[in-house]
């Protein structure tokens, strides 16, 4: 409308009548509102390369040339006077030079929107791509985990079965209900401590079945500990770990303890395990149950310093800092 108003002015500035300068105003715009839609929709679905800048320029001169063209068999047999006709003729390399920069503007501003269309429409699909991959990757670390577990508790129930069949239908009660629980939950899930160490708690039921008294566990966390978030399932793979390393190569009774504390917008906990320096080589995020941990929480929260091991003093030290509190650490649920 403001091109069609500008138009309009400018014919009459030349000194016609306002009914014939408002006839040109109108037919020229509507026919370069045409041409600018065409270009317009024509880029909404071909996006030029960057060698075929050339081919929209001339594009952009046809457009031009077409509307101009209108223009000049269009208005005649509107005001049919010898001098509207002299000024429509004489007019016409300025009507296709303007039409021109009109075209061009609105092709470089189609170009411009369209591409950033595209970006965010392949942004979304790269996003939705991604987190099917990281789903996928969390799922599998689930897997690999199931199976480890299930062979070694099956093999202690198998164990028992001969000279201690209570304990193995107790460990097979415990086993389904701790097996229950892991599949109903999601591994992207985030759940308070109390209720990580709840699920724990069924795991190391299990695990004193098989070692008796030879494992004990110590887990203390306070109120504010336990309302803090974590992953679920996280803790049982660095238990099992611990209980590995602190078990499996000695005889003695051994404590495997679990701390938790908030600090800086983390939950911090801390597993500890004894382990004999000169039977045992433990090393920093070689097994599974630490790859594991560490894998997840790098695909959860991308960072890779969240878990941290010290040997030291022939105690194994894991330590894990989940973030906490703010919106754009914490994952959906």
């Amino acid at each position: 409308m403001a091109w069609g108003v500008a138009q309009t002015y400018i014919v009459h500035s030349f000194g016609f009548d306002w009914y014939t300068a408002g006839i040109d105003g109108g037919v020229s715009t509507i026919l370069l509102a045409a041409v600018c839609w065409l270009i317009n929709n024509n880029l909404r679905y071909y996006q030029p390369g960057k060698g075929s800048y050339i081919n929209l320029f001339f594009w952009c001169v046809a457009l031009a040339a077409a509307s101009v063209a209108g223009s000049r068999y269009c208005l005649p047999f509107i005001n049919g006077q010898t001098a509207y006709f002299n000024f429509l003729t004489q007019s016409l390399v300025i009507r296709f030079f303007t039409n021109f920069l009109a075209i061009g503007w609105m092709a470089m501003i189609s170009l411009v929107w369209y591409a950033q269309l595209d970006h965010k429409e392949n942004e979304k699909r790269k996003g939705e791509a991604e987190k099917l991959a990281r789903e996928a990757e969390l799922y599998n670390l689930r897997q690999q985990l199931q199976p480890h577990f299930l062979f070694n508790s099956l093999n202690s129930i198998n164990a028992l079965i001969g000279f201690k069949p209570d304990e193995a239908r107790k460990m097979i009660h415990q086993l389904s209900d701790f097996l229950r629980g892991t599949l109903k939950k999601d591994d992207q899930q985030m759940v308070p401590l109390t209720e990580e160490l709840a699920h724990l708690q069924l795991y190391l039921d299990i695990e004193k079945v098989r070692f008796g008294h030879r494992l004990v566990t110590e887990i203390s966390c306070d109120k504010v500990c336990g309302t803090a978030l974590l992953p679920a399932l996280l803790l049982q793979p660095i238990v099992e770990n611990a209980i590995k390393f602190g078990l499996y190569d000695t005889t003695d009774e051994v404590t495997i303890s679990i701390r938790g504390e908030v600090e800086d917008n983390y939950l911090v906990i801390m597993v500890q395990n004894p382990y004999d320096a000169k039977t045992t080589r433990p090393r920093t995020g070689t097994g599974f149950g630490l790859r594991g941990v560490q894998r997840r929480l790098y695909l959860l929260f991308a960072r890779n310093d969240l878990v941290e091991t010290y040997p030291n003093d022939d105690i194994f030290t894991t330590v894990i800092k989940v973030p906490q509190a703010n919106d754009e650490t914490r994952i959906d649920h």
